[in-house]
């Protein structure tokens, strides 16, 4: 082997060597530009970070391509878009039933305080704020009604429920949309209990209709009987006053008998007449 390479040779080396170098800047930029570009996806939110530490002092980054500094800067995402949680809870009653209660909610973060949420408590605070802010609120509200209270009157415990999770929820910077009670199971024995009273109560009722319904009729049978009474006075006092015009009549008129006895006759004579005795009806003689 020669001594000494060729010119040849050595422009070969230099060319190799340029082509490496490029391509370690080429890796270098593009790994560069990679750390510097960050895309915040649709329905979330990018919090961004330096040395891994939150900047409160930069709101959340909207959807699309942000560009930071590389290597210092990154950018986490937490979803904004509506979530829901669903919680089963047993709690007890102010009589001491045992109530399991199904509790959904609807909820997203706050858009602009995600990064405030993410520093106090991260991205798992489903399971760190929202459970037990489901579970503590129902314990507390379920405790202030009896069982039987819990169904009758629960619209009302719904708005408490909803109140005190809202409340609690928005400590955290969680918005909540919709919570809604899906659910209240008891024991079987006190289903049977309830059951139980809703047919009795049912069976009072209906009593207590057949004895109004009874007193009605009473009432009519009643006033029908006075009404009789009434007509049966009318029609005595009637009779009475006829009587009372007719003896006027009499007292006042003696031919007002022979008037009566010429209205009651059928115009037939008896075919005999005894001895001495006289006609039914006198006809009067012309004068």
């Amino acid at each position: 082997m020669s001594k000494y390479q060729s010119p040849k040779v050595n422009v070969n080396m230099n060319g190799a060597k340029m082509v490496l170098i490029a391509i370690i800047v080429l890796i270098i930029i593009g790994v560069i530009a990679s750390a510097s570009v960050k895309i915040v996806d649709a329905g979330h939110r990018g919090i961004l970070t330096h040395w891994s530490a939150v900047d409160l002092s930069a709101p959340p980054l909207d959807e699309g391509i942000h560009f930071v500094v590389p290597f210092q800067d990154d950018v986490i995402q937490m979803e904004v878009r509506t979530l829901k949680f669903d919680k089963e809870t047993r709690s007890a009653s102010k009589d001491l039933q045992t109530v399991e209660t199904t509790v959904t909610v609807n909820y997203h973060p706050d858009k602009e305080r995600i990064h405030i949420l993410f520093k106090e408590i991260g991205l798992d605070y489903e399971n760190r704020v929202i459970q037990p802010a489901i579970e503590e609120t129902v314990k507390q509200v379920t405790a202030n009604y009896n069982a039987e209270e819990l169904i009758t009157k629960r619209p009302l415990v719904k708005s408490d429920i909803e109140g005190a999770i809202r409340d609690r929820l928005n400590q955290f910077d969680v918005v909540t949309e919709v919570i809604s009670i899906t659910d209240f199971k008891f024991s079987a024995l006190f289903n049977q209990a309830i059951e139980s009273k809703v047919e009795a109560e049912q069976n009072a009722l209906r009593a207590e209709n057949d004895l109004k319904r009874i007193q009605v009729e009473a009432r009519q049978a009643e006033a029908n009987a006075i009404g009789l009474a009434n007509a049966n006075i009318a029609e005595a006092k009637g009779e009475a006053e006829a009587i009372a015009i007719i003896n006027q009549a009499l007292a006042q008129n003696p031919n007002y008998l022979e008037w009566l006895k010429i209205q009651s006759w059928n115009g037939v004579l008896p075919l005999v007449v005894g001895d001495g005795g006289t006609p039914f009806i006198q006809i009067p003689l012309k004068p």
